[in-house]
């Protein structure tokens, strides 16, 4: 892909151990096992429903695919190809959205509170790790790497949703109600949910819970998003097809921590290079 020849170096400079991190780069074998895996981890270990042509190829596919960005966590232990992959997300800037047509978000949240805003803008998703990999080691290089992509591209806000397990929202009522009451987002820069799948997220009163329970109660992924300083959108929605309830998130860049982001600015302006790796863990 033209003009990421920098990205990609500096994406190859983030290892732990065995493992690295790189984009797909349109490179058909490699977005191929992302598809696979997320496959094997969606369809195969969760359990979303496929259509008979996804259960045939034992691929999760859409369009997206095509005009997405593809960021890989690999273990140069099983081979320097495709069979390497064992960590997934997409990736979807403002100029892939607009060859296709929309962001994916957009059947679920009227996200034009965020479309809205000056600058770039980047939609994460379909973010997996192979059930043998998941350590905090193989996120952090998925952050190292998304903090990598968001300095190259000059991004300035995140969004995306994430999931809970199972369509029952009584069933997960705790976490949603602490989220809307602690994690709101911005009026201004806030993601809603589509009326005709709106699903309220405030469904105990504040004071009838323990905050840290709350918190214990969010799934992982979300915790993370947290911690880099993000916010939720109003309203779940249930996704039949993937059996979720899912949550829009927003990420402010300026707001991801130190540990993530600010270190490649300090190390740019120290080098007075365009050098955006980190060894940091």
């Amino acid at each position: 892909m033209t003009g990421t020849s920098s990205l990609n170096e500096s994406l190859a400079q983030l290892t732990s151990n065995n493992l690295g991190i790189r984009l797909a780069n349109g490179d058909p074998g490699f977005v191929d096992a992302s598809q696979a895996l997320r496959y094997r981890v969606f369809y195969e270990e969760m359990t979303a429903h496929p259509s008979p042509e996804t259960a045939r190829s034992k691929r999760d596919v859409d369009t997206f695919d095509d005009v997405a960005d593809h960021l890989l966590v690999v273990d140069r232990n099983l081979g320097d190809g495709p069979e390497s992959v064992v960590g997934t997300y997409r990736l979807v800037r403002r100029e892939a959205a607009a060859r296709h047509g929309q962001f994916y978000s957009v059947d679920e949240y009227d996200i034009s509170a965020i479309v809205n805003q000056p600058g770039e803008i980047l939609e994460l998703g379909r973010s997996c790790v192979d059930i043998n990999y998941r350590s905090r080691h193989v996120m952090d290089l998925l952050w190292r790497g998304i903090a990598a992509y968001v300095f190259h591209y000059d991004i300035t806000l995140m969004f995306g949703c994430a999931s809970f397990s199972g369509v029952d929202p009584e069933a997960i009522a705790l976490p949603l109600s602490y989220l809307y009451q602690n994690h709101l987002a911005p009026i201004e820069k806030r993601p809603v949910a589509l009326p005709e799948r709106y699903v309220e997220m405030n469904r105990l009163p504040a004071d009838s819970y323990e905050k840290r329970k709350g918190l214990a109660a969010v799934p992982p992924l979300i915790k993370g998003y947290l911690r880099l300083g993000g916010f939720i959108g109003d309203g779940a929605v249930i996704d039949p097809q993937f059996d979720t309830i899912d949550v829009c998130i927003v990420v402010e860049t300026d707001l991801v921590t130190d540990r993530y982001y600010k270190h490649y600015v300090r190390k740019t302006g120290e080098s007075g290079s365009d050098e955006r790796s980190s060894s940091e863990t």
